[in-house]
């Protein structure tokens, strides 16, 4: 008899859910995608509700489909994005405020200026920086009428989208997170492991809205039975990407993984050690187990596979994103061409949020090959500008696992093994954070006994090497520095 676990991926653009069996295999896949809401520019909003039903409908849908007994939940979701409801009705008091929102750039910019950036980053190991949620919840307290009167009196509550989903699940029974999503509030002390009175006073946040932060494989409730047509314990939840490193099985210091989605994020295990970047990298609780926490660092950039859709989307230079993989072949690395994708700013190292994109080293003979190559090379020069950060940070990194969507580009996962010069791993499922839920709520619910457990069910599909010399690769990396020091000066 083998047992389900059903994982749950709520994603910033789409919820999804996925049943695997205990191998880690997937048996049903159901998907819908949700509203996107911006009222002014840079706020970024979705509607709680949404998200709930669209999740609710995904489990449904492969509970239905697949005809079996559930034996465990794992939650993975998109970080950061805040949400604050009553307690009492369940309704948010104001839409959900996505991680990619940027209204409180002046707010985060004040305290920096009054000199609170190294009390932050020593405290969470974050940037301040508007894309955490400390600052979110401030906003909602301080501008929706009669939010702050509530809260002192009790009745509303905060969290991430997972916390929300548990709630609603158990139908108010719990209000509780994991220690990775509470890393991501700004409001977390890593070192502690607890939530930190003075960064609350900083922010004006009352303890009393807080859920509880919980291992990330744990007891996080058990859903009403007329939820789901079962009462099925919750036993796993992490942030999407550190899920992702879970599911790639980076268990040791010096393991990493990439997920290229919309943006792309490389994580690298460090283990016991919190390694404080030197580079504006964001150190962070990778996963927590049975009270032991296992920290990371990790690099983000904003337009990863994005850069793709805009080739498809708005420049109609093809058809579908699978296209983009022929036509790079036919034309060798040195084309000339760059494209530096910072359509919304620079990210890790960087942090330019005004910067904007640009296309260079344009000739006549130029054309859509050309811009194809320099739009996938993009996306492995970003890496690299991560790659060398964290070797600076005293991490030496290997090889590396990748995910997402941009994975199945072999063309691409050829280009990252060459500018990276590491082995790059494609697993046989590339939906490395649901898989990743998955495990951690096995983990939980006694489905596997131990990580060495779950690493012998890794499978790797491909692996791409180094085909080019290092002294091609720095030349092309070298230009690469002199593009985005443009962009830098525009």
């Amino acid at each position: 008899m083998t047992d389900y676990i059903l994982a749950i991926d709520q994603g910033t653009t789409s919820s999804r859910a996925i049943i695997f069996d205990q191998k880690g295999l997937v048996v049903e896949v159901a998907q819908q995608e949700f509203n996107q809401i911006y009222p002014h520019n840079g706020w970024v909003e979705h509607d709680p509700q949404e998200i709930w039903t669209s999740t609710l409908a995904v489990c449904q849908q492969v509970i239905n489909q697949a005809q079996v007994k559930i034996a465990s939940i794992g939650i993975c979701n998109q970080r950061e994005t805040t949400i604050i409801w009553h307690k009492k009705t369940g309704k948010a008091i104001y839409n959900a405020i996505v991680w990619q929102d940027r209204r409180t750039a002046a707010d985060c910019q004040n305290l920096i200026e009054q000199g609170y950036s190294e009390l932050i980053n020593d405290k969470t190991g974050l940037l301040l920086d508007p894309y955490f949620s400390a600052s979110k919840i401030r906003w909602i307290l301080d501008n929706v009428k009669g939010a702050r009167a509530m809260a002192a009196r009790g009745e509303l509550l905060f969290g991430t989208v997972d916390s929300y989903l548990i709630w609603k699940f158990t139908q108010g029974k719990q209000h509780v997170t994991d220690a990775t999503n509470a890393s991501r509030t700004m409001l977390f002390n890593i070192k502690q492991q607890k939530w930190d009175d003075q960064l609350l006073q900083l922010f004006d946040i009352p303890a009393t809205i807080l859920p509880k932060v919980l291992d990330s494989a744990d007891n996080f409730g058990t859903t009403e039975t007329d939820i789901l047509g079962q009462a099925i314990p919750i036993n796993g939840v992490a942030g999407d990407q550190q899920a992702a490193l879970f599911g790639q099985n980076c268990f040791y210091p010096g393991m990493a993984k990439s997920t290229y989605g919309t943006g792309a994020f490389l994580m690298a295990n460090t283990g016991a050690n919190i390694c404080h970047s030197n580079n504006q990298l964001l150190t962070t609780v990778g996963y927590r187990l049975k009270g032991k926490t296992c920290y990371a660092i990790e690099g983000s950039i904003f337009i990863a596979g994005a850069a793709v859709s805009w080739l498809k989307n708005e420049l109609k230079l093809i058809n579908t994103a699978n296209e983009s993989d022929a036509i790079a072949s036919q034309i060798d690395y040195q084309h000339g061409v760059y494209l530096v994708p910072a359509f919304t700013g620079l990210g890790a190292p960087y942090w330019q949020p005004d910067a904007r994109g640009a296309l260079l080293g344009l000739t006549r003979s130029s054309g859509i090959n050309e811009i194809v190559s320099a739009t996938l090379q993009s996306v492995a020069y970003q890496t690299r500008d991560l790659q060398i950060c964290i070797r600076s940070d005293g991490i030496q990194i290997d090889s590396i696992r990748v995910d997402g969507g941009m994975a199945n580009n072999a063309w691409f996962m050829q280009c990252l093994a060459d500018i990276l010069q590491v082995e790059v791993s494609r697993p046989q499922s590339v939906e490395t954070s649901a898989l990743g839920a998955a495990y951690l709520a096995g983990l939980g619910a006694g489905i596997y006994q131990s990580l060495d457990e779950i690493t012998a069910l890794y499978q790797m599909q491909d692996s791409f090497k180094p085909a080019i010399k290092v002294s091609l690769r720095d030349k092309l990396y070298n230009k690469w520095l002199k593009a985005v020091e443009s962009v830098r000066q525009f």
